[in-house]
């Protein structure tokens, strides 16, 4: 059986195509395209402009899709589409585009939950057999495990999500959103030494990271480090090591993104193994565009390890927001007998993990 997904939730249009062998084998990939708006550094994307960019892409990834994959309209059994969550006006460019394909080809629709797609790829592709979910990206921050054919969340953020404080202050900083802004803070974080202090807002299962980027953008601003242009980076770098505190020590914007990495990475460490502790498990699959970050991955892999257990990881292929994630879900469910009507292929902002039935697995 074969599916296209369309993925459309934030500023990442992605078209995949992904192959389901009757006989059992593994899926396979047949195609994974996906284009990015970038919007000019210091600035989000807004929801109208990254719709448009959705509608003007939209076309030539599904051709240049069915024509990497070596697969014609009669070849497909059903177009997937991100239901929610994510922001309004992108959602419904690709939720519209989906039923075009499903009107034009005569294909049964699915409509997908963005998250539960992020963790069946994730499993899917590490092999991962029962871990604990960290889901990390720019909307979302959950901490999950499976029980009773529902994914469920043990903890999550209680303001924004962690990809979006990096996104706000790689903003604050000026630094560009090319490829992505919480890349670049990653790389600028390599160059960092200094730990500066900030708060930490670990609640019972549950994080709070809106006052750590408010006292961060505070100092940034006091030290004179926010809104430079930040063009030629390594220069600047070597230019900001004027910044003073107070009692004289020098700090640099590199130590900044350095201490707010170290700071979220650790706060997420520890809910998600005090969820292990509490489902019994030894083993985490990290998911989402922020699971990219190396080290996000290192410090959960020694806690893993710690626990005598497993750090399971995907590349930007499948942690950014990708089509071949909703292709692979929506199939999945699509096997199972579910449909989405056209009348009820609608889209939503707000898609809780756990209202979907996952009753694909055991």
């Amino acid at each position: 059986m074969i599916a296209i997904g369309l993925e459309g939730s934030a500023n990442k249009l992605g078209v995949g195509i992904i192959f389901h062998p009757k006989n059992g084998d593994p899926a396979q990939v047949l195609a994974n395209i996906r284009h990015t708006y970038v919007s000019p550094p210091g600035e989000g994307f807004l929801p109208k402009d990254t719709a448009h960019h959705h509608r003007s892409w939209v076309v030539k990834l599904v051709k240049q899709a069915m024509k990497q994959a070596r697969v014609t309209v009669d070849d497909v059994d059903c177009v997937c589409y991100t239901k929610g969550p994510g922001m309004g006006a992108p959602l419904q460019s690709a939720a519209i585009a989906a039923r075009m394909l499903s009107l034009l080809w005569g294909k049964d629709l699915v409509g997908v939950n963005h998250c539960v797609g992020h963790i069946e790829m994730g499993r899917q592709v590490t092999g991962a057999f029962n871990p604990v979910v960290l889901y990390v990206s720019g909307g979302n921050t959950q901490v999950i495990a499976y029980s009773s054919k529902r994914y469920r969340i043990f903890g999550e953020t209680l303001d924004i999500a962690v990809g979006n404080c990096l996104d706000r202050f790689a903003r604050t900083l000026n630094i560009s959103n090319d490829p992505a802004p919480g890349y670049n803070i990653e790389q600028l974080a390599k160059k960092g030494h200094r730990l500066v202090e900030m708060p930490y807002a670990v609640k019972g299962m549950d994080c709070s990271f809106s006052g750590i980027l408010a006292h961060l953008e505070a100092l940034a601003i006091s030290l004179g480090l926010a809104g430079k242009d930040a063009a030629a980076l390594d220069e600047l770098t070597q230019a900001e090591t004027n910044g003073k505190t107070d009692n004289g020590d020098t700090i640099t914007r590199a130590d900044l993104c350095f201490s707010l990495q170290e700071t979220l990475y650790a706060m997420l460490v520890e809910i998600t193994e005090r969820a292990m502790a509490h489902v019994g498990s030894k083993d985490v699959l990290i998911v989402g565009g922020v699971g990219c970050n190396e080290r996000l991955q290192e410090m959960m892999s020694l806690m893993a390890k710690d626990r005598g257990g497993h750090l399971y990881a995907t590349d930007e292929r499948y942690c950014i927001d990708n089509g071949i994630m909703i292709a692979h879900a929506g199939l999945m469910a699509y096997k199972q007998g579910f449909r989405t009507p056209l009348e009820d292929a609608t889209c939503t902002q707000r898609f809780r993990t756990d209202e979907v039935l996952v009753d694909w697995r055991d």
